[in-house]
């Protein structure tokens, strides 16, 4: 789907983010104290005599295609006992920005880099996030490790972090990896230019799907919903594009999960406080059961998650084309995700959508203010110093990257609804097949098929309930405000 009346959409759409960005109150640009900080900073962390030299191994780097800020590395080795140790590697971005400066200072206010369809709104200015505290091609860096032994059947056996300098021998993206693992896409070339890289990571991919076996046995959520990216050629949006799972997603995810959980762990045994990412069990549960039993499937009274995974494995095989706005109408009941404090000898609640119970965001600090709080805690536990911030500090801190992170999700969306609506404005009184992802006071909202975004349903809603499908025709758009009306027709 083209847009071909207007050559200037990606600057119209820079236009309106960095509007969003104030309205929700983020912050779009860096402050001139933070640029003067910015050009005295002019090399990375230097290795302390203390961190280990492990820039041999075949570490690599799996991120989107386009991604510049690169948070972390893997790499596999294969046990004589059978066993598979794990390592993750975390850019060490603690090293060099300091709190209490005015680069910190504008990283504590955003929280988070905001990824919007008209521009990205870093959270750390560019010459730290995609160099100097990214963990680039052919760089030595500092990082945390987080280093980890599993069993052949996926438990967790020794465990460890520490500091380290790393070398990424091979920068490599989502898609192709994934299509290289699953045997429908040639080796990508940084693979085979790295002796042993490849059996590597075949190693890695098959210890994380046996993560990933592991924990949805648990209770995890096969949850999968359609992220809109935005597809330019030149300065014109062409269209946009449905984001989507994959196996080399997955591989990078079960990673992640597992490290967080080991620097949760770390920190508690350290008596340190950790900043986790919590999912409470649900509130809205009874609604999941209305929405299960509209599909003659019985789920239990209360909050059961591997029940509630089995009904989300047999509805997406039963209908997957419906299966991502099922997912998005059960992301909405589960609740919002939040940041919480657990200090020593407390007990926070798990992770009821990864069905894990220590879980402390600790891999990505150059794109989120949480990561590196939580790497700041890991440094003063290492080094043995006391915790860098007060109690209270740290518990108005997980609240306000709470807020934040919904107010940059906000503004994500509401960017890419403009664009949306930029790329539909040619097509009133156009007419396309769609599902009914939201029924309530604010209104009913409709997802097309593509592009994979919601609009209103301004006429023809009465009695039409999450899950319904219909043929709806666009009336309206305002790009400017990310506005799309329509009317159902049947």
């Amino acid at each position: 789907m083209t847009n071909p009346t207007n050559g200037q959409s990606r600057y119209v759409l820079q236009r309106i983010a960095h509007r969003v960005m104030r309205e929700r109150g983020l912050e779009p640009d860096f402050s001139p104290a933070a640029l003067v900080e910015l050009n005295a900073i002019h090399g990375p962390a230097e290795r302390p005599a203390t961190a280990r030299d492990l820039r041999s191994l075949l570490w690599c780097s799996i991120d989107n295609d386009d991604s510049l800020d690169l948070d972390q590395l893997s790499v596999g080795e294969a046990r004589p006992d059978g066993s598979v140790r794990l390592m993750v590697a975390v850019a060490d971005v603690a090293s060099l920005v300091k709190p209490g400066s005015a680069i910190d200072a504008h990283a504590r206010e955003n929280t988070t880099s905001v990824y919007t369809a008209g521009q990205i709104f870093p959270m750390l200015p560019e010459k730290l996030s995609t160099n100097l505290t990214s963990l680039n091609f052919a760089a030595d860096r500092l990082a945390i490790v987080v280093d980890m032994t599993f069993t052949a059947d996926g438990a967790l056996g020794h465990s460890d972090v520490y500091e380290a300098q790393v070398r990424n021998h091979a920068k490599l993206a989502y898609n192709s990896v994934a299509a290289w693992l699953e045997g429908t896409g040639p080796q990508p070339s940084p693979i085979g230019a790295v002796a042993g890289l490849a059996d590597n990571l075949r190693l890695q991919h098959r210890m994380a799907q046996v993560l990933r076996e592991k924990r949805h046995m648990r209770g995890a959520l096969s949850l999968q919903t359609l992220e809109a990216r935005p597809v330019y050629v030149g300065d014109i949006l062409q269209d946009l594009r449905a984001d989507e799972s994959n196996v080399a997603k997955n591989l990078i995810e079960e990673l992640m999960v597992a490290a967080n959980g080991v620097v949760a762990r770390f920190l508690t045994a350290k008596k340190s406080p950790s900043v986790r990412r919590v999912v409470r069990t649900p509130t809205h549960w009874d609604r999941i059961v209305e929405l299960a039993a509209a599909r003659n499937f019985v789920l239990p009274k209360a909050p059961d998650n591997v029940a509630l995974e089995k009904f989300l494995l047999a509805a997406r095989v039963a209908d997957p084309a419906y299966f991502p706005d099922l997912s998005l109408s059960v992301i909405k009941l589960l609740g919002k995700g939040e940041y919480v404090v657990e200090f020593p000898g407390g007990s926070v609640p798990g992770h009821f959508g990864l069905a894990v119970r220590d879980y402390a965001h600790s891999t990505a600090p150059n794109r989120r203010f949480p990561d590196l709080l939580g790497q700041r805690l890991v440094k003063a536990a290492l080094a043995g110093r006391p915790v860098p911030y007060s109690n209270d500090e740290l518990t108005a801190l997980a609240q306000h990257c709470t807020d934040q992170e919904d107010a940059a999700k906000k503004v994500e969306r509401q960017v890419v609804k403009s664009a949306a609506a930029m790329l539909l404005s040619t097509r009133i009184g156009a007419s396309f097949e769609a599902t009914i992802t939201g029924a309530s006071d604010k209104g009913t909202f409709a997802r097309l098929a593509q592009p994979p975004v919601e609009g209103k349903l301004v006429e023809g809603f009465a009695g039409r309930k999450v899950g319904d499908r219909l043929t709806v025709q666009l009336v309206y758009t305002d790009v400017e405000r990310g506005y799309i009306d329509f009317k159902a027709l049947k």
